[in-house]
Order: structure tokens, then sequence, then C-alpha cells
């Protein structure tokens, strides 16, 4: 049987430093991919079915809920839907509405209005406490006819986007937020055509804002592996 000849010390030196070497550039090259993660500011939309919170897949202009139908609003920073803040009170249409009995010829509404978290407001605004309403409304009334009758005064940017409710947030419109510093970015996130903010549409446009490795940052990790695993085997063979 063949006997394999031990690496000499001067060969066996530079592999290990050059496979630590590797091993840290990659660590730093996926961090600097998670540190460019980022979020939105803004008020997300939500359904209650009863007993639990479900994100609106249409927005409170298009929506036309019916007598007796629960409307979350939740002011928070998110990357995209999939990890949007729910409101933080519970979807009980009968707690809410208790004290505003049923009217011919109107429906009611209720609405649970969560400015979110001192974490995720802007830079000097404090958030209001949350709070819930009944709105009494015509028939046929949208969402946002709902919450204005309740809520006022609110803002709208140019699109129709939901930016404030009662006046919170003063100024911002689902401006972007650097993941590390908290920071706003003037970058203001996709809409849907009625208004509803859909801040996981903005991270597809923008490839690299996302929270993991961009693909170039991949492309290099997979150069630099290739790079020393080629040098080690040549080491070996100079052995």
């Amino acid at each position: 049987m063949r006997r394999r000849t031990p690496v000499p010390a001067r060969l066996r030196a530079p592999v290990v430093a050059l496979l630590a070497a590797l091993v840290a550039a990659s660590a730093v090259l996926l961090g600097a991919g998670s540190a460019e993660a980022a979020g939105y500011r803004y008020w997300s939309f939500w359904d209650g079915n009863g007993k639990n919170w479900e994100y609106a897949t249409q927005g409170p202009s298009l929506l036309r809920p019916d007598d007796g139908a629960v409307q979350g609003f939740r002011f928070a920073v998110s990357e995209d839907s999939g990890d949007a803040a729910q409101p933080r009170r519970a979807p009980d249409f009968g707690a809410i509405c208790a004290d505003t009995p049923a009217k011919d010829g109107r429906k009611r509404v209720a609405l649970v209005i969560d400015p979110g978290t001192a974490a995720d407001a802007p830079d000097g605004e404090e958030p209001p406490a949350p709070r819930t309403a009944c709105a009494q409304v015509a028939p046929d009334a949208s969402s946002a006819e709902a919450l204005a009758s309740v809520a006022k005064p609110l803002r709208y940017d140019s699109s129709a986007m939901l930016c404030a409710i009662s006046g919170y947030p003063k100024s911002g419109c689902g401006e972007q937020v650097s993941g590390d510093s908290g920071s706003a970015k003037p970058s203001a996130p996709a809409k849907t055509t009625d208004g509803q903010e859909k801040a996981d549409n903005q991270e597809k446009a923008e490839e690299g804002d996302g929270g993991g490795p961009s693909v170039g940052l991949l492309v290099g990790i997979g150069a630099v592996l290739l790079l020393g695993v080629a040098a080690v085997v040549q080491a070996r063979r100079r052995r």
C-alpha cells in the first residue's frame, strides 16, 4: 500500500492561512449583504376575520366592507407584506361597536387604528396610543370613507397612497428606512393603483436593497472560494 507523504510544514502554513482568509472574506461579504437590509415605514391595511388579522388584498379606497366588518390600520417599519406588523388589538366587532346601535340605511364598520411603537416612529415624533372606532356610514361606503368619518385629518400623496391617519405622522409617506441606523432614505415604496402600499413590490423592483446578499456578492464569494480550492490543489501537487 502506497503511503501518503505528509504535507511539509512550509506548505501547510500557507494553506491554513489561505483557508482562514477565505472564511473571513466570506463572512465579511455576507455581513455586508445583511447590513443592507431595509424596510419601509407605512400604514398597512388589514381585514379582520372574526379572530385574526389578514393582510388586505385591496386598498381601503376600493374595498367596500359589509355591515359588521372589522378593518385594521397599523403603522410600522417592515420589509414587505410577509413580515408586516399586525394591529395590536383584536378584530372584535361586538366590543368595538357595542355602543353604536344599528340604524336603517347605514352600516357599521369597526376600525382598529394602531400607530405602532416609538421604534417605528419617524425622528422627532411620538406615536399616539392605539384606538378603536365604530364608523357608521352609507351602505356603499369604502373603507377609506369609513376611516375618514372617525379619524380625520387623513393625508394622502399624489398617487392616493394613505400617508397619515389623524395627522400621524406629520410628514413622510412610505419612505425607505435603512436596516443599519433606522434613518429614512428619500425613496418611496411602490403602490397599487388604489393607493394601498406594498413594500414588497419595491423590494423586488430594486435589486440589492433586500435583506440577503446581492447576486454580485454571491458571485464574488464563489470566485474567492474557487481560487482558494485551486491554490490548495496546486500546493498538494508540488509536494
